[in-house]
């Protein structure tokens, strides 16, 4: 039994950060997926894939893996490089890409 830790992603789809200030532990596939032949629905027999554990800190998480004896790797978060660009940088004379419409 083996499982991530990780900090999720900001949602593309909105500007607002929400959720993703939490860590998550997520638990690897063990047994693999399989196709129901009739209706072409997929299952699985593995209930934990199905589990996401919430914690307020990296710590809390690997504390619950070690106390548990989950086997676990981090995934650290990238940090995002903000380019802060003024309005008015689109009007200066010495610009370095040119002018078009």
């Amino acid at each position: 039994m083996s499982a991530k830790i990780y900090r999720p992603a900001k949602n593309a789809m909105q500007s607002g950060k929400a959720k993703t200030h939490l860590w998550v532990l997520e638990f690897h596939q063990e047994a693999p997926r399989s196709i129901d032949p009739v209706l072409g629905y997929t299952s699985s027999s593995d209930m934990r894939q199905q589990v996401r554990l919430m914690f307020e800190s990296q710590e809390q998480a690997e504390a619950y893996a070690k106390r548990e004896g989950i086997e676990y790797r981090v995934i650290a978060p990238k940090e995002v490089a903000r380019q802060m660009l003024s309005y008015t940088d689109n009007f200066r004379y010495n610009r370095i890409q040119p002018w078009t419409h």
